[in-house]
């Protein structure tokens, strides 16, 4: 059984621009995935990174960006 926990991460929709709440998993390092808005339906690219110190960065952009 593999240890890891979600995180809650605000952030702005590249096409409606409404705040939504990611839950991201760190424990997975390094990944790229696709999220649905939960306001407008459109696909956002996700894009998280993992510091060697364990900290989360979160990037989200539109699919033609």
């Amino acid at each position: 059984m593999t240890d890891f926990q979600l995180e809650e991460w605000p952030v702005s929709c590249p096409y409606c621009g409404e705040s939504i709440t990611l839950f991201v998993d760190g424990s997975a390092g390094d990944q790229s995935l696709i999220e649905d808005c939960t306001v407008c339906c459109r696909p956002i690219v996700v894009e998280i990174g993992v510091s060697p110190a364990g900290g989360l960065e979160v990037a989200v952009h539109s699919e033609d960006d």
